[in-house]
């Protein structure tokens, strides 16, 4: 990121002595004035596409990161807790602070090193990186009612971290994310009225239910067949 920001810097500082300097000089020269602006404009066109390349592996790295941290930190245990009379426990999994603590310092370090549409761009694609990453992870568990309400709990952290990206359509992603937890922690029949009013999230949603720890036992597929029919 501290590379974007110096190219950033640099092709300012390129853009204002060509405007205040080379371009007059041209002005007389026929022809070579628009040349030179044509030329300028391939270059900048040129800087800008390093720059977002630059930010896409950027991206990808730090995803790797977040992969790792998940992959080493989050046990079965996270959302499957024993049913052994022990209240459930409402803070965040170890995964979910660790992974939000990493991403603090990419964003600490993004706010420095970028502004203005660079920094909007890297933020959105990192909260979607980031939501998507998010999605195939819990794919790998299994989930009990108390389960889910320890995923709430780490939607809910991951969902306040994501505000200070300043990105709406990421704020949406992961409130509905928090709608989603619900089919881990409601009866099998109160699943029907879950989704009436959010139907954009209907695809995700079954994927979830099928990690749901009575999925077979409740015989929620064939009940969930005659769900969706009715609502198509």
């Amino acid at each position: 990121m501290v590379a974007v920001q110096r190219c950033g810097s640099s092709v300012a500082i390129v853009q204002q002595y060509f405007a205040n300097s080379i371009s007059r000089l041209l002005l007389p020269v026929d022809g070579a004035h628009a040349a030179s602006c044509e030329e300028m404009a391939t270059a900048m066109s040129s800087a800008e596409s390093a720059a977002y390349k630059g930010l896409q592996q950027c991206i990808e790295t730090v995803m790797a990161e977040v992969e790792r941290l998940l992959s080493a930190e989050q046990k079965t245990t996270d959302y499957r807790s024993p049913d052994d009379g022990i209240a459930p426990d409402h803070r965040p999994t170890t995964a979910c602070t660790r992974v939000v603590a990493y991403l603090s310092r990419v964003l600490e370090a993004a706010f420095t090193a970028l502004e203005g549409l660079n920094k909007q761009a890297f933020l959105t694609e990192l909260g979607n990186r980031l939501h998507k990453g998010l999605l195939n992870h819990w794919q790998k568990f299994t989930f009990n009612p108390s389960g889910g309400l320890r995923l709430k709990r780490d939607i809910t952290e991951y969902g306040e971290f994501v505000r200070s990206f300043n990105a709406p359509s990421i704020d949406e992603k992961f409130e509905l994310l928090g709608i989603m937890a619900n089919v881990f922690i409601v009866a099998p029949e109160s699943l029907s009225t879950l989704f009436e009013g959010t139907p954009s999230i209907r695809k995700d949603a079954q994927r979830f239910i099928q990690l749901r720890e009575d999925y077979k036992s409740a015989r929620l597929a064939s009940k969930l067949n005659s769900l969706w029919t009715s609502y198509s």
